[in-house]
């Protein structure tokens, strides 16, 4: 499948200059660093929806990712593999303007402002790649990919890093999320280091505001506990399979 950028209506480039613009000031001071220069290196501006091609040739310098079109949500198999060969699966859907607050499929918006930036940083696409390959290990053991989900739930979609003393967000349904960008940063959740452990037994909601957030101190934090993700994931398959 490819972009077919000539099909993009004019209500469509409204939803992405709306979505853009109503996270254009949160980002200044909620999101990670990291997210705010690749935002800035993947060049992507508020009165145009990216082209893939033109993103590809920029992550191609940066990480050798690039995106791969998907009709919309796929297959686990098809999602660890892509992405274990550096391929990010991205729709080019966007949401309807009456969707703007939610929506419960992810669209373009999520999968593209929200994940791209990112891409644009090793530590945390090997980080990507090596959970991904983790998933393609276990793709038969239905458990297994549920723990594992929750690693990608609570860090690639829902993290929050700590960087120069204050709480920054990197997830990306957070970010594509101008209320819950407020809300994670607030009072009301519960705010938690980072632990493979407790993420693995932490079953999490699609259709809520999360109650609590995993917290990285770095990129590089978050790639080194790749092993104890893979060490884990196996003790926990096999006391399942032992009951």
């Amino acid at each position: 499948m490819i972009q077919d950028y000539d099909k993009y209506t004019q209500q469509d480039q409204e939803v992405w200059r709306q979505l853009f613009e109503r996270q254009e000031e949160n980002i200044k001071w909620a999101a990670s660093d990291a997210f705010v220069y690749g935002l800035e290196t993947i060049k992507f501006v508020k009165d145009k929806i990216p082209r893939f091609d033109k993103t590809n040739e920029i992550l191609k310098e940066c990480t050798g990712w690039q995106l791969d079109v998907v009709p919309g949500l796929i297959d686990d198999d098809i999602f660890f593999k892509l992405m274990s060969n550096k391929h990010f699966p991205a729709t080019t859907w966007l949401r309807k303007l009456e969707e703007l607050d939610y929506l419960e499929e992810p669209d373009m918006f999520h999968d593209v402002y929200g994940h791209v930036p990112l891409l644009t940083n090793k530590p945390f696409t090997n980080f990507l790649m090596e959970i991904s390959k983790i998933g393609c290990d276990f793709i038969h053991n239905a458990y297994a990919i549920e723990l594992l989900s929750r690693i990608y739930w609570f860090t690639v979609e829902f993290g929050l890093i700590r960087e120069n003393g204050k709480l920054k967000i990197y997830g990306a349904g957070i970010i594509s999320s101008s209320g819950e960008t407020v809300y994670s940063l607030g009072d009301k959740p519960k705010h938690l280091n980072y632990d493979v452990k407790q993420i693995l037994s932490t079953p999490y909601r699609k259709d809520i505001f999360q109650d609590r957030y995993f917290i990285i101190n770095s990129y590089e934090e978050l790639y080194a506990s790749v092993d104890e993700i893979r060490d884990q994931l196996t003790i926990m398959t096999e006391q399942e399979l032992a009951k």
